[in-house]
């Protein structure tokens, strides 16, 4: 990191989580300078599942994390649960690497940001982007509030992964639009002696403290076995600094939602009594600790994702998946896609094509399908018999696992597809549209 903040940049990254981190190290590779802000200072937490999708695992071998993976918990699929039944299904072979994995955001992100640094990227912590000016349709400046003051950074282009809420997406005319699924979630860290597992754990049947079933699922991902104090927070010392506590597990509830049928959950004593529910099954041999809660835009659910010389990525640009919250594959991605993007002349039209292109499909027919989880009695209907075939659930491990992509020719593949194009042909308002 860096002490004064430049007066110009070719590249200017906003948000140093997964995705504005992977802009950063493949912009910075391509020769251009780069600076990379972030409102916070790493380590720092993140609400997050943790876990890490195939898809996920082969941007960050790609991106040289080849050898962190193999330090980190192998993960070979997931234990699903639900109305009696059980089935361990393991991901699906493809195009993907055949196993995943699970880090702490809070290693995660801060190893990521230090990759962008190697690459050549000029690190900037505790400074925000909170305004831009214009010179006709293009941004010229940035303003930049940091410790020292206010900036302003003259660029050609701006990546912008400044996360859910996306300030700077705002002041150029991001707008969330809540009339299709999102979500809401809850995670918090427990102790384990099933730390080291190679299975994801996942709840379909997901039940308030009452017993009154509702529209979302939970979930265990093990963090593996390393030193450490549970209840030490991010304070710059201590475990957390480095690793996760000894035998951690991450665990979590999440909820699907619309502006029609908002989930009006109390999401601490939901996830407390799943973490009691599941405590003698997984071995949670304590109580969770350092819960956070967020709200996620999915699906591509937001318009004005990019202008002449700005592109929105990852959780900025919905890049979510509306069946299961996972978001770090995408950003991953779009990271990798928009730096490919610089130095184009005009941003405006290309990029919105390149996520429909993308994703559109998949998102258009996945937050349909999740807008029909929103009803309570849509879930048993579907699921009962789902988690009592095998081939059933590696089907929706795939789906639900990003685990389709446009190059598959194979029958599932294209049934996806094929929803998709009728989805968004029925859509008052497509993906990023």
């Amino acid at each position: 990191m860096t002490s004064q903040i430049p007066e110009s940049a070719d590249v200017l990254v906003v948000g140093a989580g997964p995705g504005g981190s992977a802009a950063a190290a493949h912009a910075a590779a391509a020769g251009l300078d780069v600076v990379l802000l972030d409102a916070a200072t790493f380590p720092r937490d993140k609400t997050c599942g943790d876990g890490l999708t195939p898809r996920a695992t082969a941007e960050l071998i790609e991106l040289g994390f080849a050898d962190r993976l193999a330090a980190s918990p192998r993960i070979d699929g997931l234990e699903l649960h639900g109305w009696g039944a059980t089935q361990r299904v393991p991901w699906p072979a493809g195009r993907f690497p055949a196993y995943g994995s699970a880090i702490t955001r809070m290693e995660l992100d801060d190893e990521l940001r230090a990759l962008a640094v190697t690459r050549g990227a000029r690190m900037f912590q505790g400074a925000k982007a909170i305004d831009v000016e214009m010179s006709g349709d293009r941004i010229s400046t940035v303003t930049v509030d940091s410790p020292e003051g206010q900036h302003t950074i003259r660029v050609r282009e701006v990546i912008v992964a400044d996360g859910v809420r996306s300030t700077l997406g705002k002041k150029l005319g991001r707008e969330w639009h809540r009339d299709t699924a999102f979500g809401v979630a809850a995670r918090a860290y427990v102790p384990s002696t099933r730390a080291d597992d190679n299975w994801m754990g996942s709840h379909l049947e997901l039940r308030a403290p009452d017993g009154e079933l509702l529209p979302g699922y939970g979930w265990l991902f093990p963090l593996g076995s390393a030193g450490g104090d549970l209840n030490q927070h991010s304070t710059g010392s201590g475990p957390d600094q480095h690793s996760t506590a000894s035998g951690l597990l991450n665990v979590g509830v999440g909820a699907l939602a619309t502006s029609k049928r908002p989930a009006h959950m109390a999401l601490r004593p939901i996830l407390d009594h799943y973490a009691r529910m599941v405590g003698d099954e997984w071995q949670i041999t304590g109580k969770p600790a350092r819960l956070t809660s967020a709200l996620l835009p999915m699906g591509g659910a937001v318009t004005g994702v990019s202008g002449p010389n700005w592109m929105l990525i990852g959780d900025a640009a919905a890049c979510v998946n509306p069946l299961n919250g996972e978001g770090i594959d995408y950003a991953l991605e779009t990271g990798r896609l928009a730096a490919q993007r610089l130095g184009s002349p005009d941003h405006t039209v290309q990029w919105q094509q390149t996520l429909v292109e993308h994703y559109g499909l998949a998102f258009s027919a996945a937050r349909r399908l999740a807008g029909v989880l929103t009803v309570p009695r849509a879930v048993p209907l579907l699921g009962r018999p789902g988690i009592r075939s095998a081939k059933l659930m590696s089907l929706v491990v795939r789906v639900m696992g990003n685990l389709i992509t446009e190059d598959d020719a194979d029958l599932v593949a294209r049934a996806w597809r094929a929803a998709g194009h009728v989805s968004t042909r029925i859509d008052d308002r497509p993906p990023f549209a």
